[in-house]
Parts: C-alpha cells; structure tokens; sequence
C-alpha cells in the first residue's frame, strides 16, 4: 500500500531526480560579486552554482559573501566569482535515494547539493528546505495536519495540501489501487474531522441512533479528486423528535461545512440535507424493494449510487442492515440483475472499425473522449452488479473483481484485461485532472487522445477494448440480445 510506499520512514529510499524539478539559477566564472549578488537577490537564493556550459565548477553561498565583506569589503567591486567560489564541490546524482542526501549534508555541514546527471553535467540543486518540504507530504504527517485542524479554514488549507500531496506521490510512481485508497483514506479524515469540529465549535452532532453515508464512488473508496458530494443518513425507526431535529441540523451543516472546505453540492440532490437522501431504516429498505421490483432509468441510477454506501459516522449497524435487505431483495428479483445489465451496456467506449478511438464532435468537447462515460462507469457498475449476483456489495472494484476470481464462472485472463483497463483509465484521469487543477481548471473527465504519448493512446485503445470485453460478458451472462427492451 501506498501508506507503506511513502512513510515517514520509508520516504529516505525516493531519487533525489523527484526533488530536483527547479531550474538552477547559475553564473560564470568571470561573473562580478555585485552582478552575482543581484542573482541571489532577484531569485530569492541563498547559494548559486558556477557553472562552464553544463558543468558545474564549484558553488558560492551567503555564507562566502558575508565573510568577503566583513574581511575584505574593499575589493568587492574588484572581484569575481572565481575568486570566491568554493570548487571541492559535494554533489549527488538524480538517481541516489535521499538517504544519501540527507548523510552528505549533515557529514559536511551543508544546507544544499548540487544534482548531476550521469555524465556529470549540472541536473540542480536541492536543499535542506526541500528535504523538509517533502517530508511535510508525507502520508502520516498530512494525516496529522488535519487530525490537528481546530478551524474548518485550517480544515480547507488540509484540501489544498492533498492536491500537492497526490502531484507528489504521482511522481513517485505509486500504483493507482493503493494511490485511490489513500486519496480515500484522506477523504475520510477530512469527513471525520467536518464532524467532530460541528461538534467542538457548533454543538452540533448526530444521535447515536443514526449513521452518515458516502455514496458512489466514496462508498467504493476510489475516488480520485473530490468532485462533489454523495452522501446520505439513514436513523433508527424510533428516533424521538428531538432527535430528528439534530439529524436535520447536523445534515445541513455538514453538507454547508464540506461546501466551505472544497467539496461542492451534488448537482443531482444526492446529499443528507436532502429529505430524499435522509430516512430511516424501515423507510430505506422500502424505498430499496421499489427500486429492485420496479426498475426504471430513474430507479436504476439511484439505485447505482446507493449501491455501494458505506457508514463512515455513527450507527454501524443500520448500515449492516441495509447491506442484508439490498443483497436479499435482489436476489428474489433474478430479472432485476438483466435490467441493471442492459443500463451498463449502453455505455459504449467510443472506439470505431479497427481499434479507431472515436472523439466528440460537440462543441464543448470537440476532440476528446470521456474517460468516466466511455469506460469507468461501465467498468464499476458491471463490475458491481456481478459482484452483488455473487452476494457481494461494497468496497473498491478491484477488490470485487479480487471476489468473482474465486466465485465466478468468468476466466481469471478476462477478469484481469477489465483490471488492467480500469486502472489505467482511473489513472489517466487522475492525471488529467491534477493537470486541470494546476491550470486552474475544474477537473473533468475528458481526455484529447492526441496529447497522450503513442505508448499512451495505444494503452487507451487496449483500455477501451476491455470495456468492450466486460460488455460482452455481461450479454452472454444475461443472454441480452435475446431480451427485448
């Protein structure tokens, strides 16, 4: 797990390359102390590297001007760099692990390293601040950062650090399983933290009676970037009116606090404020059994995203009971399950004749696939549904897809083509909308295939084929071609 990858401890074993992403402010030789010291001012450094082409010579830091002008001030104007440059010069590679970097430093006594490639010539520069400013991202350390959050606006700054966190750990080449699982594990701190800060500076709380819910992609825990809130409360059928009042309260302060701290409305209405995503048990399981006997588009989409609820805050059990009632009822309604397949299956990936990606032709969208509609959504929600065939609910779609190799009839051989596909199309997501952020954008779900590499856009091709795949499965599972709709 990434937890594991980039720890407090383990972050010393990371290339110093990932550090090493500055250009390095450099001079010449003959450069004058008064020309080099307006560098040093302008780009605010406290050392710059002497260079000869890509060479680096040797290094000058405040510390050698201070001493020239309290011993030598005088001649200042006179001099050059190559009089003051230190030339025994204490570099490391970009492929040595930090490690290394931190021992040189604290050897020598020194507050930075000049980095060169293999051949020698200057890659530059890192510090003892950038030693600090990665061990800052580290999982446990962000963890603590909102643990420790006594405002909702030190609350917001935490959201801010998750998206350095996650351009950080991308670098690092994290796997996307275990990368989506922090990004959830960080999601759920952040609710817990929403929580308990009603509680501390609002006096607002929910009744041990009930229990809040993620919904979606937050109940599979595999979100990539917090898009906008799914979420939902269901109470116990003998809550006291008293007790109804706080549910209210606590349901709209909730959603107005994740509101405030970067997490926006859900378009749809699917949030507890909302009386329709607010009921208690008996009322959840009835509105449950109308969904599965009655499967409309409507019923069908509700039903997707209630699917994989998960209780984050509160009553443990309702949400056991909820599981048993959704896993029963569908059961006793086998058509229920060729319904459900039919929706997944008319979420094509846009691929043409011989493998040809086809792009959107809207104006808003022109030359771009949607990753989200052209396969990830098809990819969960089948994945999904076979799993709930199999009794199984809940949880990330490459744990479920873990479940139907040891309790489906599909080949181990296709169910890993539809991981492979899954995981590289979160991942391309995922960067795509880190880009986005950085370009101050809204994150969205539309790729252009053309600014992806050849071994990229051959990867997306390969992606869209084991939608294909997973679509086929489910048509000769529910024998779809024979069933009119």
């Amino acid at each position: 797990m990434l937890e594991s990858q980039i720890s407090q401890d383990s972050f010393y074993f990371i290339e110093v390359a990932l550090l090493c992403d500055r250009i390095p402010v450099i001079c010449k030789p003959e450069t004058g102390l008064i020309e080099m010291a307006g560098l040093m001012q302008e780009h605010n450094i406290s050392g710059i590297v002497v260079t000869e082409g890509v060479m680096p010579l040797g290094i000058v830091t405040l510390r050698d001007l201070r001493q020239v002008v309290a011993s030598n001030h005088q001649a200042i104007e006179k001099m050059t760099v190559k009089d003051l440059m230190q030339t025994e010069l204490i570099t490391i590679r970009r492929k040595d692990y930090l490690f290394k970097a931190i021992f040189k430093m604290a050897r020598y006594n020194i507050h930075r390293l000049v980095v060169v490639n293999d051949d020698g010539s200057l890659a530059g520069v890192i510090t003892n601040s950038d030693l600090l400013r990665i061990q800052s991202r580290c999982p446990l350390y962000l963890s603590q950062a909102i643990e420790d959050s006594l405002t909702f606006e030190q609350l917001r700054s935490g959201s801010i650090r998750l998206i350095e966190f996650l351009n950080f750990v991308v670098k690092a080449g994290a796997d996307i399983e275990s990368l989506v699982s922090l990004i959830s594990h960080f999601n759920d701190l952040m609710n817990l933290r929403v929580i308990a800060l009603l509680e501390e500076l609002e006096d607002v709380r929910l009744p041990r009676s009930a229990a809040f819910m993620v919904l979606g992609s937050e109940g599979r825990e595999e979100q990539t970037l917090r898009t906008d809130q799914d979420n939902a409360i269901v109470y116990a059928d003998n809550v006291s009116e008293e007790e109804l009042l706080q549910i209210k309260v606590f349901a709209e302060r909730m959603v107005e606090r994740l509101e405030f701290i970067g997490v926006p409305r859900c378009p749809g209405g699917i949030m507890a404020s909302n009386p329709q995503w607010c009921h208690s048990i008996s009322t959840w399981q009835k509105i449950i059994t109308v969904w599965i006997s009655s499967p409309t588009s409507e019923n069908i989409v509700r039903f997707g995203m209630f699917q994989d609820m998960r209780i984050i805050h509160g009553n443990l059990s309702l949400g056991k009971k909820l599981r048993e009632h959704l896993i029963d009822t569908s059961q006793q309604h086998s058509l229920f399950f060729a319904h459900l397949a039919y929706n997944v299956t008319q979420f094509e990936p846009p691929l043409g004749l011989f493998g040809k990606i086809k792009l959107e032709q809207s104006p808003e969208h022109k030359g771009t696939v949607d990753l989200k509609k052209g396969g990830i959504f098809t990819i969960t929600q089948g994945i999904s549904l076979l799993a709930l065939l199999h009794r199984n609910m809940g949880r990330s779609t490459w744990e479920k897809i873990g479940w139907l190799r040891q309790d489906s009839k599909i080949s181990r051989d296709d169910l890993d083509s539809i991981q492979e596909a899954f995981s590289f199309l979160v991942r391309l997501r995922l960067m795509l909308q880190l880009n986005e952020l950085s370009e101050a954008k809204m994150p969205g779900n539309h790729c252009n295939p053309k600014k992806l590499s050849n071994r990229e856009q051959e990867q997306l091709r390969s992606a869209f084929k084991g939608v294909n795949l997973l679509i086929q499965i489910l048509k000769d599972i529910f024998q779809l071609d024979l069933i009119a709709h």
